[in-house]
C-alpha cells in the first residue's frame, strides 16, 4: 500500500483545503484560455476545454511535478492550426495520437535528461518571452466586438475591475492567506458586477462552454502511409514544443518549490494524456506556466489541485457552464496580468552588466522569438544551439602548449585545454615540425581528446613527424581519450610509435 502512495505521491502531508480552493480557482483560469487556444487553431470551443480536462486529470495523477497545470495551450494551437485548415479536425485528433506516442518513447527512452543541456540564459529567454506573451494575450480584452479598443465609459470600467483584481490579489496576502487570493478576486468582482449590475465582457460573450463528457472517438482518417506523411511532421513539432514547454515549466516550479520533479515521467504522462486526448475529442496541450504559477502561488503542493482543478472544469462544462459564463472576464484578466508579473524574471534585469555578453545577447534573443514567432521550442533550440556555438569558440582559444627540451634532447608539449573540432588549427600551429629535435612527446596531462576531428588532427601531425623521420609518443592519455583512439583504429590509423623508456600512452603517472 505504501508503494502505490508514494507512486502517486499520496503519503505526504496534505493540505486538503488549500488544494482544494486551488483547484477551484485554476480551474475557472482554464476556461477563457482553452476556448481562446481552440479558437487560434481554427477549433470549437469545446475542442479545447475537453483537452484541458483530460491533460490536467491524466498529467495530474500520473506526472512526474506534483503541482503542475497541464491544459490546452497556444504553442499546441500554433501549430495545429495549419493542419486544422488544410485537412480537418478529424487530422488534428490523429496527430495528436501520434505526438502521445512520440513523448511517450521519450520518457521511455528517458531522453528528459536532454533539459540539462538548456543554459540559464535560454531559461530566463524563454520565462521571460512567456511572460509578455500572457501579458499581451490579455490586452485582446480591451477590444471591442470590430476589433477596435475600447474608450470612454466601457474602458474605465474595464480598467478599473481589472485593477480592483489586481489589488485584491496583491494585497490579500498581506492580511490573510486562509483562502487563495486569486479565488476570492474572481468572487469579488463577480458579486461586484452582478450587485451593480455592470455591463462589461464574460466568459459567455467569448463562446459557449455548455457540453457534455467527452465523447470517445477514433479519428476518422484512411490508415495509409500517405495520411502518416501529412501528420507526422505535425506530430514531432507538437511532440517536441509539448515536451520542451512542460520540462522547462517542470523546472521552474521545481525551483519555486525547491523540490524535484521528474522530468521523464513527466514525459511518459505528457504523452499519455495526448493520446487520450486525441480520441476523446481533444486538441491535446502540454503544462501551462501560468496556471502552473497560479497553482503553486496558492500553496498548492501536491497532486490533488490539479486532479480537483480538470474534474471541476468537466463538472463547469457539464452543470455549471450557465454560471461560469457569467464570470467577468476583467476578473481572469487581472489575473492573468499577475501571473504575468510573477512569471517574468526581473532578476534577469540585474544580469546585463554583470554576465558575459554573450548570455546577455542569448536571453534577449529567446526572449524576442518567444514573442514575434509565438514558437516556444523554436526558441529555446536556437538559444541551445548559439549557447553551444559560443562555448565551443570560447574553448577553442584556451588550447595552450608549453613548450621545453630536457636533458636527453626529448622535445616536450605539454598541451593544456580540450582538443575537439573548433581548436583543432590552433593545436596544429603549435608545432614546429621541421626544426623540432628527432624525439617528440605530446602530453595531455591537462587535456583531452574529445571528438573524431581531433582524433584526425593527431593523426595528421604524427604523419608529419613520420614523414621526416621523427618519432612521436602521446603521453597522460586518460582512460577515454585512449578508449576513443582505439574505437577509431579501424578507420583513422593515429601514428603513435610507443617507447617502453617513457611508458608512452598508457603512462598513469
Amino acid at each position: 500500500m505504501k508503494k502505490i502512495l508514494n507512486l502517486f505521491d499520496l503519503s505526504q502531508e496534505v493540505d486538503y483545503k488549500t488544494e482544494f480552493l486551488s483547484g477551484l480557482t485554476v480551474s475557472m483560469a482554464l476556461i477563457p484560455e482553452a476556448v481562446a487556444f481552440a479558437l487560434i487553431a481554427g477549433l470549437s470551443p469545446l475542442t479545447g476545454l475537453y483537452a484541458a480536462f483530460m491533460m490536467g486529470l491524466i498529467t495530474s495523477i500520473f506526472g512526474g511535478r506534483p503541482g503542475m497545470i497541464s491544459g490546452a495551450t497556444g504553442a499546441v494551437a500554433v501549430v495545429i492550426a495549419s493542419l486544422a485548415i488544410s485537412h480537418g479536425v478529424e487530422y488534428v485528433f490523429a496527430t495528436v495520437v501520434l505526438a502521445g506516442l512520440i513523448q511517450v518513447s521519450a520518457g521511455v527512452l528517458r531522453l528528459g535528461k536532454l533539459m540539462r543541456l538548456v543554459p540559464q540564459p535560454v531559461i530566463f529567454g524563454f520565462v521571460n518571452g512567456l511572460a509578455l506573451i500572457i501579458f499581451m494575450s490579455q490586452l485582446e480584452q480591451f477590444k471591442g466586438p470590430s476589433d477596435d479598443w475600447l474608450t470612454g465609459q466601457p474602458l474605465y470600467m474595464l480598467l478599473g475591475l481589472v485593477l480592483l483584481t489586481m489589488l485584491i490579489i496583491w494585497g490579500l496576502p498581506k492580511i490573510s492567506k486562509a483562502l487563495p487570493a486569486s479565488l476570492v478576486a474572481i468572487l469579488a468582482i463577480f458579486g461586484a458586477v452582478v450587485v451593480f449590475d455592470i455591463d462589461t465582457k464574460t466568459v459567455g460573450d467569448i463562446a459557449s462552454i455548455k457540453g457534455g463528457f467527452p465523447p470517445f472517438h477514433i479519428p476518422e482518417v484512411p490508415f495509409s502511409l500517405e495520411t502518416l506523411s501529412i501528420i507526422l511532421p505535425y506530430a514531432f513539432v507538437m511532440a517536441g514544443v509539448g515536451l520542451i514547454e512542460s520540462l522547462l515549466t517542470l523546472n521552474i516550479i521545481d525551483e519555486i518549490t525547491e523540490t524535484r520533479g521528474r522530468g521523464n515521467k513527466e514525459a511518459v504522462a505528457q504523452g499519455a494524456a495526448n493520446i487520450l486526448s486525441g480520441v476523446f475529442s481533444g486538441m491535446g496541450g502540454c503544462a501551462m506556466i501560468g496556471q502552473s504559477l497560479i497553482n503553486v502561488s496558492a500553496g498548492a503542493r501536491a497532486r490533488l489541485s490539479g486532479i480537483v482543478a480538470a474534474v471541476m472544469l468537466l463538472v463547469f462544462i457539464m452543470f455549471g457552464a450557465g454560471l461560469v459564463e457569467k464570470l467577468p472576464m476583467a476578473a481572469l484578466t487581472g489575473l492573468m496580468i499577475m501571473v504575468s508579473i510573477g512569471t517574468f524574471e526581473w532578476a534577469s534585469l540585474r544580469t546585463f552588466n554583470r554576465m558575459p555578453k554573450s548570455d546577455i545577447f542569448v536571453m534577449v534573443l529567446v526572449t524576442l522569438v518567444t514573442i514575434f514567432l509565438h514558437n516556444l521550442a523554436l526558441a529555446v533550440i536556437i538559444g541551445v544551439i548559439i549557447s553551444a556555438l559560443v562555448f565551443a569558440w570560447d574553448n577553442a582559444k584556451r588550447i595552450r602548449a608549453r613548450k621545453r627540451v630536457d636533458e636527453d634532447g626529448v622535445k616536450h608539449y605539454e598541451i593544456y585545454g580540450p582538443l575537439f573540432f573548433g581548436s583543432i588549427s590552433a593545436f596544429n600551429e603549435k608545432f614546429d615540425v621541421l626544426n623540432d629535435p628527432d624525439e617528440i612527446i605530446i602530453d595531455f596531462e591537462e587535456s583531452r581528446v574529445v571528438d573524431m576531428s581531433a582524433i584526425e588532427a593527431l593523426n595528421k601531425i604524427t604523419e608529419r613527424y613520420h614523414k621526416v623521420g621523427k618519432r612521436v609518443h602521446l603521453k597522460h592519455l586518460s582512460a577515454d581519450c585512449r578508449k576513443l583512439l582505439k574505437d577509431a583504429e579501424s578507420i583513422i590509423d593515429v601514428n603513435v610509435m610507443e617507447d617502453p623508456t617513457y611508458k608512452l600512452v598508457v603512462d598513469e603517472i
